[in-house]
């Protein structure tokens, strides 16, 4: 045996191969990896122990808001409020230490002011974060240094379809980072995510500002689509790669605030708003004549069908999702039809308020405003709560966050706190 086999031999049987790597499961954006809600991780808890599962840390003095975290090389970001301040951070993943905090801008003066709203999408090296007051950054991740950066309202005359700030969170699509600024004559921008360039502008008439909706992505006909929702007069809205707009569909859409994001899978859509004029509606989209449109396969009225925010996620072949205008009432419905096929009328013991919904491994993860954590047989067959709990030190603000799932591990933010949960079966 010659000595360079030798050496090769004994580096194949110590050195893992890429098949054995332990697989991340991080959740770097809005709504985690594909913004499905969902994560593919397994072996988590199918029961939570009485007072819920380990707390692996917990942290304070993030700064007051509403913004869900996201997680990505071992690093967990986000945004709130510090005084006049308003401010992007990154903690270890592994302890809760404070890596570093940046200013971004002013605290926007908002309703509901307490902080931020936006999920911080990373790229790379590379953090891109909407602040209320429509600041859109890119930040290295490495210490938050400013790369660059826009103003919704300064640069394109943008406005929200109401005083609450802007909410979206910003998506990466290529070489594209992509954000509502809301104005009729640039809706939809589209930047060059290393420069901040204008690479497009998307112009949708009477667009009626911005939703708080995020922006999500289908492919019809060959053709790349963007959808979101925003103001009244637009409701769901589609332009594609090149920002020619494509259609709105208007049903659904509500004059308060157009908030969940939209459900797809394929060419179909499921989309679902709050407040009285508000509901949910299945879209079939199709191309004709080189333009997409749609067909609306089922409406729901706000009193039938509604989320009003807390999100929805598609399992197999159904939504789950909390319904009820400021309620968080499990509802399963089928995705094609919208048809309701079981609500929990008597919802989660003690729980109120909206609750952010999330998915994994056969379960459904919601967390209400008032601090209930519950955990749901994620079936079409019957609502089944498995597990709730109260998560602990609550902040007793408005507890917005959706919850995250990633690399087994429970991330809850609640205004200027967080606690991170071990979902590790033993």
């Amino acid at each position: 045996m010659t000595p360079s086999l030798m050496l090769s031999l004994v580096l194949s049987a110590v050195v893992p191969s890429a098949d054995d790597a332990t697989p991340s499961f991080d959740w770097p954006q809005w709504r985690g990896p594909e913004r499905t809600g969902s994560s593919k991780e397994t072996g988590l808890l199918k029961v939570w122990p009485e007072g819920g599962p380990t707390v692996v840390w917990k942290a304070d003095k993030l700064g007051g808001g509403y913004s869900t975290p996201s997680v990505s090389g071992g690093r967990i970001f986000g945004m709130g409020y510090q005084g006049a301040d308003e401010v992007v951070w990154a903690l270890s993943e592994k302890d809760g230490s404070k890596l570093w905090e940046v200013k971004i801008a002013k605290s926007a003066k908002v309703g509901y002011g307490e902080g931020s709203r936006s999920t911080p999408t990373v790229d790379g090296d590379l953090l891109y974060c909407v602040g209320a007051g429509g600041d859109l950054v890119c930040l290295k991740t490495a210490d938050g240094a400013q790369v660059w950066s826009k103003n919704f309202g300064t640069d394109f005359k943008g406005k929200m379809m109401s005083g609450w700030g802007f909410s979206e969170s910003p998506l990466i699509d290529g070489k594209l980072v992509l954000a509502t600024p809301g104005s009729d004559d640039a809706t939809i921008v589209a930047f060059d995510k290393k420069t901040g360039d204008t690479v497009w502008k998307a112009a949708v008439p009477k667009a009626g500002g911005a939703g708080y909706s995020s922006i999500v992505t289908a492919t019809v006909g060959g053709k790349k689509l963007y959808l979101t929702i925003v103001g009244k007069s637009a409701g769901v809205i589609a332009v594609d790669d090149k920002g020619a707009f494509q259609f709105r569909y208007e049903r659904i859409a509500n004059g308060t605030a157009n908030i969940p994001t939209i459900v797809v899978r394929g060419n179909t859509i499921f989309a679902s708003t709050g407040y009285g004029d508000g509901g949910s509606a299945v879209l079939k989209l199709a191309a004709k004549n080189g333009k997409i449109g749609f067909e609306e396969i089922a409406y729901y009225p706000a009193k039938e069908l509604q989320n009003h925010h807390g999100g929805m996620v598609l399992v197999g072949n159904y939504v789950y999702m909390g319904h009820g205008h400021n309620n968080g009432t499990p509802l399963c419905a089928e995705f094609a039809t919208g048809k309701v096929v079981w609500k929990a009328d008597r919802g989660v013991p003690k729980a109120s308020g909206s609750a952010g919904v999330a998915y994994a491994d056969g379960h459904i993860y919601m967390h209400y405003d008032n601090g209930i954590m519950a955990l749901i047989e994620a079936s079409p067959k019957a609502f089944k709560l498995v597990s709730s709990f109260a998560l602990p030190d609550q902040s007793n603000k408005k507890g917005w966050a959706h919850p995250v799932i990633a690399n087994g591990k429970l991330i809850i933010r609640d205004q200027d706190k967080m606690v991170v949960f071990d979902l590790k079966a033993k």
